[in-house]
Formats: structure tokens, sequence, C-alpha cells
């Protein structure tokens, strides 16, 4: 069995040396020099069968192909107010990089609303952190630490989930299918802190519904999480809303630059002048286009459309129970007042 993976590997790059434009050329965006490492993802996303590996590449370069998503990096958001819109209600960043050399993303969310564009916006903004993320940070963290980085760890913060988000749901589903044809496993560990009551509960009847690689990826930590984040990062490089044990964070810290969702960190000014940048390069003497960059949304597998259903039921039982407390405890408050 040892040797298997290494097989694979070798069967899954055959079939890849045969690729021709323009496949060839989103290809290279997609390993950026890193050929063994990409297939190896691919293959690993589909438990090492070979047949469905190469597919399923095919498949993502296909559609990277027909939505021009090489070309992603070179359409802005524009004007940029309505960019900073989406970075508030979006809310993702870059908080520094683990002593392995890992690039740290953070994500908010229980507080992102995605209530200030329209889908193909916050799908458009996903896709370029992502191409940034495989194209610019990788390669930057590869050079800087001389050894092959291609993957990133990802914090989430739960702090203010409730039962409305129940109403994002399918964009977000949106987004995690893309990730999961187009870029799967881009990240090494999930870690999940700032846990409220309902993430508990959602996530002991979801749990089980996920893959085992991916549930070996995912630690809740207690409270903020910083004394085991501080395990595999420096105090610099944690995001926000780690930086003080207990629960609790916030959308916004009054400096833009701590607050790695902010539109005024620098991750986020760094990404948005490239993509200005790249634009101008692109088209330099044509004025920046306003208007999303639209993008097929996939329809999401089996799995991904149970596990939708199972959040709904489980956050509507939620819904009733607190009804049903709400009710009790304005009944005793009556009979409290009356007596």
């Amino acid at each position: 069995m040892a040797n298997v993976p290494q097989e694979a590997i070798k069967l899954l790059q055959a079939l890849m040396d045969q690729v021709e434009e323009p496949l060839k050329i989103t290809f290279q965006n997609v390993h950026q020099g890193h050929l063994a490492e990409t297939l190896k993802r691919f293959l690993k996303a589909r438990d090492w069968n070979v047949s469905k590996a190469h597919k399923m590449l095919m498949d993502s370069l296909n559609w990277r192909v027909q939505n021009e998503i090489d070309n992603i990096l070179a359409k802005p958001i524009v004007p940029a107010e309505l960019y900073r819109g989406v970075r508030d209600s979006q809310l993702i960043g870059l908080s520094g990089y683990s002593r392995e050399g890992l690039p740290v993303f953070a994500i908010g969310v229980g507080l992102s609303t995605f209530d200030r564009a329209s889908v193909h916006y916050y799908v458009q903004s996903h896709i370029q952190i992502n191409e940034y993320r495989d194209r610019v940070i990788l390669p930057g963290a590869s050079k800087k630490y001389g050894k092959p980085i291609t993957t990133c760890v990802k914090v989430l913060d739960m702090t203010g989930l409730k039962l409305s988000a129940l109403s994002q749901i399918k964009l977000l589903t949106i987004i995690s299918t893309i990730d999961d044809l187009n870029y799967p496993e881009k990240t090494n560990t999930y870690y999940i802190v700032n846990v409220p009551y309902i993430f508990s509960a959602c996530w002991k009847v979801v749990k089980p519904l996920l893959q085992e690689r991916t549930r070996k990826k995912v630690q809740v930590l207690s409270g903020s999480g910083r004394d085991e984040l501080l395990k595999i990062m420096d105090y610099a490089s944690l995001p926000h809303f780690c930086r003080k044990e207990g629960s609790g964070s916030s959308r916004h810290s009054d400096d833009g630059a701590e607050n790695c969702f902010s539109f005024d960190h620098p991750f986020h000014q760094q990404l948005y002048n490239y993509i200005k940048q790249q634009s101008v390069n692109n088209e330099p003497t044509e004025p920046i286009k306003q208007g999303s960059f639209h993008v097929d949304l996939p329809e999401p597998a089996p799995e991904g459309t149970e596990i939708v259903k199972t959040l709904e039921s489980e956050f509507n039982k939620i819904g009733k129970k607190n009804c049903a407390n709400g009710l009790s405890d304005s009944l005793n408050g009556l009979r409290i007042n009356g007596a």
C-alpha cells in the first residue's frame, strides 16, 4: 500500500501530460510548478481513484476555461465603496503565517451577513481570494521558507452565529461546492473558535455526515482558541478575534491594520491594488468596467445537499425550542406579575 499514492500520481501525471491548449495553460496556473502536490490533492479528494481524480481535474480545468478564471485577478470589484461593502459583509482575511509557513486565513462565519451586494459579487470575491492565495501568497511563502507550500490553515470565528444564518446557507453551499470541485484539499486544518450553543447543536448532527478525511481536519477549540493556536503560530499571526481569552469578537476593530477582515488591512489593500494593476496591464487604454464577473454556479453534490437539509432541520428545531422557551418565560412572567 505504501507505493499506491506514488503509483497513482505517476498514472495521473501520464494522463495530464496529454492535455493540450487551452487547458494546458490554465493547468499551469493551478499547479504553479508544484505538479506532484496538485495531483495528490485531486487524488486525495477522490480516494486515490485515478480515473475519478482525472475526471475531476479535467472538469475543473474546463470550468476554469469556460468561466475565464485565469483572468479573474484582472477584474476588480468597483467602485471601491462597493468592494468595501463586500469586505464588511463577507468577513475573510489573511492574519499571518503558521510557524511551518502556512498562510493563516481568518473567516468571520457568525458575523458575515452577505447583504451588501449580489450573489455574483460574493462568488467573484471568494474566487479572487482563492486565486490570489494560489498564484501569489503560496508561491511567495514557498520562496520565503525554501520548500513547497501549497495549503493553508483556516480559523473560523463563530461569534454572532444566529438562526438567521439559515438564509445564507444557499450562498455558502455554492461557495463550498466551488471549493470542493476546483480547489480540493487546500486547507490543512479548520480551527473553529468562539462557539455558541447553536453551532454545537448543529455540529453534533452534521459531523457524522462528513467524510472521515474532512472530519479529521476540523478542531473545535475552547473559547477564542488563543492558547491552542499559539502552539502553531506566533501572537502576531493570531486573528484579531483570538487575541484575548474567552469568547467574543467584533466585526470591526478600531485599527483596520489589526483587523484582517477590514478593507484597510494590508492584505486586502495589496489584493485590491494587485487586481487593479492587473486590469490596467490587460487593458491599459480601457477604463475599469463596473459589474460583477459572472461564474457558472455549480449544483451541490449529494453529500452537500444532505448536509444542508440536516442543518435546516436542526435550525428549525432550535427555532421552535427557542419560541417555546420564550412563550414559557412570558407565561411565567405573567404569573409572577399577577401574583
